[in-house]
């Protein structure tokens, strides 16, 4: 029988440093060759992400060495950062972005003694020209690619268009070698899809206030021999219509991703429609033909990084997709029948990164029992395997937590969906007497959600003793375009309010103690954080990471210019509502923060800066509320690095060990002022 012992205080062997050590998944999937290539995070090389080879052997390797650095910035979240192709001598060439000066690259990763050479130039202007979603056409000898680039000093003189890039290197000192293949009239474009006979290109366009969870739409043009694309004309989509994704199907077909009906589903425009539409002044709402209607799950979701898939043509007419609601499965819709059969095995969420050979579908996926890894189906007998980065129990999985799915109730009767992760070690139990300490985590977006996964920063505190519950807040994406709208307007309510709902009912059940409840996010989630102690008597103290504190400079050129009008949706416009933006504000009710908090930051973050941190810190100054804050220098928004996690991990346990009142020895103690 294992020893009992108070909750908070078990040992356990998933310290901060193995947890950091597996932060960050696979991304961004592709083929060269009979090969299949992804990124991969290397938290242990101050962050960087890494170009895997998955050879056909099944060896993996990285295609280059540190300090090369495949990432993109493009609004910031960026998107896919290569592609690549087998030269007519059956070579690879890989074009990538290299995130320190953002330039496009091109590498012969099989010729002898070959280095990287550069594509694009450096940019005089703001931080840089920047790179996203590249399509390697080595017959015409170009990579065409989304680029953005600063036109001033501001965060928001931006502007981005499809421009083509030739692989030779003569554009690499030359800006006017660059050919743009679209104007800039819109402010946001995704990358461009050829079609398969080559003669026209789909993409994907919005513009603010809207975010791309609020209304895109679906280009197409004709491709040109030596100018930008022409008859271009909008195909589907609209102001209230969110379209994520465009591909083309084997038989000139246009498919896309729509939330015409409250969830993003397939569709589809034949070669007679899109002949049709080229006769549009504008596209119709709900344009094209549901492949699988009335379903009421998600085959897409929100377009955060350019370039995502959720889904992939297959040559036999059949289409990959990832679908569900909640957790996401890999299925294979046949567009005919509309019928949709769902791979086996044991994984719950699916990453949107498809990649197609032949028969073959592989996908990046993870279940509660495994962290992400990349999978094939094979689409002739149903069988799936991993075929790389296979999860490797770092530790015996006993000590691993067993999530509860749960919907609870929140205002009005609205649902909320929330994992449940209790506290569990095979090495201790607790006093029969005494309930555990619940943390709340807030997810970041706020339109995004938490997905249901092995997480060994979770496995960290269940594993000690230390409940966590992640709550999909109403705004959360996977539960439709209703849920999701439910936070317009709304932020900062809805959401600290379905937070707070799912941390007293865990008290009024039983499942945790009602004085030991905590509140943690980063982002989005560290803004639902500030604002929920601020607002609610609930919690006892709370983890606040990078956050946004203060809508009014969020709002007034502070943020990046992807975001820099999300806050017309979240919180109303600023000319009509100015004094909601204050009375939402965390840095406005400083004074009604009495409890304990952690505030971590990166002093390299261009989306909520460190000068929201310093102000909320003058704020507090004084007032005898325990706190520390700890700037990490070279991160930006979201921590990337082994040492910063490490110490942003401990920092936090020492916060709920000297809050909730147990002893923790091994890890340092966080010094908290007054």
């Amino acid at each position: 029988m294992a020893p009992t012992a108070a909750f908070g205080t078990w040992p356990s062997p998933i310290d901060a440093a193995l947890a950091a050590s597996h932060d960050g998944r696979p991304e961004y999937l592709g083929t060269v060759g009979d090969e299949l290539w992804w990124t991969a995070p290397r938290p242990a090389e101050g962050g960087r992400r890494a170009l895997v080879r998955g050879r056909t052997d099944g060896a993996e390797e990285s295609v280059l060495p540190a300090p090369w650095n495949v990432r993109s910035r493009v609004i910031e979240y960026g998107g896919h950062p290569w592609a690549g192709a087998l030269r007519p001598d059956g070579t690879p060439l890989v074009v990538f972005v290299h995130f320190p000066d953002q330039r496009l690259y091109a590498y012969e990763p099989d010729v002898p003694g070959a280095q990287p050479w550069p594509l694009t130039p450096l940019s005089p202007v703001g931080d840089g020209a920047r790179w996203a979603d590249p399509q390697l056409h080595l017959d015409r000898g170009e990579v065409w690619c989304v680029l953005e680039e600063f036109t001033g000093a501001s965060l928001t003189d931006v502007r981005r268009v499809i421009a083509a890039v030739p692989l030779d290197g003569s554009a690499a000192d030359d800006r006017g070698a660059v050919r743009e293949l679209t104007d800039d009239r819109h402010r946001f474009t995704t990358g461009p899809r050829l079609s398969p006979d080559g003669r026209q290109v789909a993409w994907i366009v919005w513009d603010h206030p809207r975010m791309p969870w609020d209304g895109t739409l679906a280009m197409v043009g004709d491709v040109a021999p030596d100018g930008p694309f022409s008859e271009v004309r909008a195909v589907a989509g609209g102001t209230e219509e969110s379209i994520c994704q465009v591909e083309w199907a084997p038989d000139g077909s246009l498919l896309f991703l729509s939330d015409a009906t409250g969830w993003w589903e397939p569709r589809r425009l034949t070669p007679d429609a899109l002949t049709e539409s080229s006769a549009q002044s504008s596209p119709v709402a709900g344009a094209g033909e549901a492949l699988c209607p009335g379903r009421r799950e998600e085959f897409g979701g929100p377009l955060w990084k350019i370039g995502l898939q959720w889904f992939k043509p297959l040559d036999n007419g059949l289409i990959a997709v990832v679908h569900g609601t909640g957790t996401t499965a890999l299925g294979v819709l046949d567009p005919e029948t509309g019928e949709v059969v769902d791979a086996t095995g044991p994984w719950t969420e699916w990453a949107s990164s498809l990649a197609v050979q032949g028969d073959r579908i592989v996908g990046i996926a993870a279940s509660p029992r495994s962290a992400y890894e990349i999978v094939e189906l094979d689409t002739r007998t149903g069988h799936t395997r991993v075929i790389g980065a296979p999860h490797d129990d770092p530790v015996d999985p006993t000590y691993y937590p067993e999530p509860h799915i749960r919907t609870f109730a929140g205002p009005a009767g609205r649902a909320i969906h929330a994992h449940v992760y209790p506290p569990h070690s095979p090495d201790r139990t607790a006093p029969d007497d005494e309930l555990p300490p619940y943390v709340i985590w807030a997810h970041g977006g706020p339109t995004g959600h938490s997905p249901l996964v092995l997480d060994l920063e979770i496995a960290y505190f269940t594993s000690r003793g230390i409940g966590v519950a992640e709550v999909n807040y109403g705004g959360s994406t996977g539960y439709g375009r209703e849920y999701r709208d439910s936070l317009r307007e709304q932020w900062g309510v809805v959401d600290v309010e379905d937070c707070a709902a799912v941390a007293r009912a865990l008290a009024a059940e039983g499942t945790a103690d009602a004085s030991r409840l905590a509140i943690r996010g980063g982002s989005a989630g560290g803004w639902t954080t500030a604002a929920s102690l601020a607002h609610t008597d609930v919690y006892a103290c709370g983890s606040i990471s990078y956050p946004v504190l203060d809508l009014i400079g969020w709002a007034d050129g502070e943020t990046h210019d992807f975001e820099s009008q999300y806050l017309e949706s979240l919180i109303g416009p600023l000319a009509e509502v100015p004094d909601r933006y204050r009375q939402r504000s965390p840095l406005q009710h400083t004074d009604r923060i009495t409890t304990p908090f952690l505030l971590l930051q990166g002093l390299d973050d261009v989306i909520c800066p460190p000068v929201q941190a310093e102000r909320f810190l003058g704020q507090m100054a004084g007032r005898g509320v325990p706190h520390a804050y700890i700037a990490f220098d070279g991160e930006g928004h979201g921590f990337r690095r082994a040492d910063t996690m490490v110490r942003a991990i401990e920092a936090e346990i020492s916060l709920y060990a000297q809050t909730f009142g147990f002893e923790r020895s091994d890890v340092p103690p966080l010094e908290l002022k007054k």
